[in-house]
């Protein structure tokens, strides 16, 4: 089969694009370095053509208000390349409890690129997963002040990406979802253990204050960002730390 991974030279289409081709797949990344631009729509029709999946693996440059107008116009202009291209199948990736933050604008966005998807007119599926393990890093920056760290007890189950493009390549490699398919990490943590852990392993002397209203899962309300019914993945965060 032939894919073309749109957002194919990043964290998880990279690793997406290596997974397809060594199954013996033809996959090629696009990016705006290989003079494709979701937004103006420049190389779409070129991207697309011949090809069997779209992996749509782009991201908003921005996690603010500007971010679902960036899934609007880069949606529609994929979706409407890949219709002209006799596509047939969509793949995205999207969030684990995206639907149950309304509060954060990104995950609004995110809302919105599902449900442009599935009112499209290309057979579909969509991956939701759980938080990235290689994103804690940045996440324990957001809120560092000194010698502290304030994190929230949100409950999240990290994911490593090379799971997560695992299953996005799986999923892409078989027939439409028409739906959703969930995977997520082996475990649940609370945010602050989580970082406290981290900070741990990587000989870090800050402390990790408790504060419920650090940061922006500081709104997320229960365990919504997990799923323990969702597929899980094998890597421990203790392994991918090592």
């Amino acid at each position: 089969m032939k894919f073309a991974v749109i957002g194919g030279t990043g964290l998880i289409g990279s690793q997406v694009v290596k997974n397809l081709n060594a199954a013996g797949h033809e996959a090629v990344p696009h990016a705006q370095s290989t003079g494709t631009d979701v937004i103006s729509g420049r190389g779409l029709g070129e991207a697309v053509a011949g090809a069997d999946v779209v992996v749509n693996l782009t991201n908003s440059p921005t996690f603010d208000e500007a971010s679902p107008a960036f899934f609007q116009t880069s949606m529609d202009n994929l979706l409407a390349a890949a219709q002209k291209g006799g596509v047939g199948h969509f793949v995205i990736l999207s969030i684990v409890g995206v639907d149950q933050v309304p509060e954060l604008d990104y995950y609004r966005a995110k809302v919105l690129q599902e449900d442009i998807l599935a009112a499209g007119p290309v057979p579909y599926s969509i991956v939701r997963a759980t938080q990235f393990m290689e994103f804690m890093d940045a996440v324990l920056s957001w809120t560092a002040d000194g010698d502290t760290v304030r994190l929230p007890a949100t409950p999240i189950q990290p994911i490593a990406s090379k799971d997560v493009a695992d299953a996005v390549a799986e999923v892409a490699a078989g027939a439409p979802l028409g739906g959703i398919r969930n995977i997520a990490g082996p475990e649940v943590f609370s945010l602050d253990e989580l970082g406290r852990i981290t900070l741990a392993h990587q000989g870090d002397g800050r402390t990790v204050v408790t504060d419920p209203a650090a940061g922006m899962f500081a709104v997320v309300k229960g365990d919504v960002l997990t799923d323990q019914d969702a597929h899980l993945a094998p890597t421990r965060y203790a392994d991918w730390l090592s």
